[in-house]
């Protein structure tokens, strides 16, 4: 694979910047964007005329996002956000007041807010504490008991970049009879998910970070097995087998996961999100992997070489995408903005650094990391 030529034919962003700053919001491909750029323009020039175009094509995308996790395309919905995905859940589980969900004590608000908030019904949501920078397995089965109904955890820690085992987890939670909901907004993408394989029951995930996409356009994964037994949230006219066009519409529910897309399409975004996973799906998820994770091993070499500690688990199966960074003194925020003086773009998280490349990120833009990492500002 000529990632170069990659580069240089799709991702515009390369032209100024350095950008590694994927586990926050990513840099639409040059034809996500055109793809957004033309429905607008078609908006424009004609209104809704060619609407049940923009609607067949929505059928389309819903296959690519199936295909990337080797789900059915009608286990698969869509959503406008991961936290809305995870809300739809939480808020639809079949739970019995005294039952309890397990989770990670450093999950993204997102994946710890909806469950807490199920508080007011009786549910429980119990919190494990990392260990050496490494959430154990062994840890959320002891935090488990027999009311335990849920174990809602990240793929990939947003902070830390540490990368849960779902294989391990899964095991466990159906050993134990306990539904497993993964928030897989930072593993999709540098990591392969095959819900045959991975018997996961629940997955959310935004389209804006690792699937390259625009804000707002994302995916729900419903096993099938649940598709009647999770309650429906927000249903509307999208959310039954009856048109609203007919003089009765019945309140039959579609028998797949299209019943959580009760309203309107974010068109736009979903549009572009469908031509991101359409390179996705070219260049292969797998070969996509092993291109990041790549990059992420090229960050860490050149960190460590310019004095800087790789914080976190060093083991190979707990890495990421994400490369977390710190040095002993070091105002990391301050960092972020020299780096971005230079043309690099980081973020800083929780107090310490997090550089996230993408396959695109070629030498040139590690080493003028590298090079930044080396000058205190």
């Amino acid at each position: 694979m000529d990632w170069t030529e990659v580069a240089r034919a799709e991702f515009p962003v390369t032209g100024r910047w350095a950008y590694l700053d994927h586990a926050a919001i990513a840099p639409l491909p040059r034809r996500s964007g055109d793809a957004m750029r033309s429905w607008v323009a078609e908006q424009e020039a004609n209104g809704c005329v060619n609407w049940l175009g923009w609607r067949e094509e929505l059928e389309r995308i819903r296959r690519r996002a199936a295909a990337l996790i080797n789900a059915e395309p009608g286990e698969v919905a869509f959503v406008t956000s991961t936290t809305m995905g995870i809300g739809l859940v939480a808020e639809g589980f079949p739970w019995v007041p005294g039952d309890n969900v397990v989770s990670a004590s450093e999950e993204y608000p997102s994946n710890l807010f909806p469950w807490k908030n199920l508080e007011s019904r009786g549910v429980e949501t119990r919190l494990v504490r990392s260990r050496e920078g490494r959430i154990r397995p062994e840890d959320l089965v002891e935090a488990m008991d027999d009311r335990t109904r849920v174990l809602a955890i990240s793929h990939v820690e947003f902070a830390s970049g540490f990368r849960n085992d779902l294989d391990t987890l899964a095991e466990l939670c159906h050993a134990r009879g306990v539904a497993l909901f993964v928030d897989a907004i930072q593993g999709l993408g540098p990591l392969t998910i095959d819900v045959r394989r991975t018997p996961i029951d629940f997955l959310a995930a935004d389209g804006h970070k690792w699937l390259l996409g625009p804000e707002g356009a994302g995916l729900m994964f419903v096993r099938e097995d649940w598709i009647d037994r999770l309650r429906p949230i927000l249903v509307g006219s999208n959310s039954v087998t009856s048109s609203y066009n007919d003089p009765e519409p019945a309140f039959d529910l579609k028998p797949d996961a299209g019943r959580w897309e009760g309203g309107c399409y974010n068109f736009a975004g979903l549009l572009g999100l469908g031509k991101s996973l359409e390179l996705f799906l070219e260049l292969g998820p797998d070969r996509v992997s092993g291109r990041i994770l790549d990059r992420a091993e090229g960050v860490r070499e050149r960190a460590r070489s310019a004095g800087w500690e790789v914080v976190g688990s060093d083991r190979p199966g707990d890495r990421s995408g994400i490369v977390v960074l710190d040095r002993e003194g070091s105002d990391n925020n301050a960092v972020v903005r020299s780096l971005k003086g230079r043309g690099v773009s980081v973020s800083c998280r929780r107090g310490k650094l997090r550089v996230s490349p993408h396959l695109y990120n070629g030498d040139d833009d590690l080493d003028r990391l590298a090079e930044g990492l080396r000058t205190r500002p």
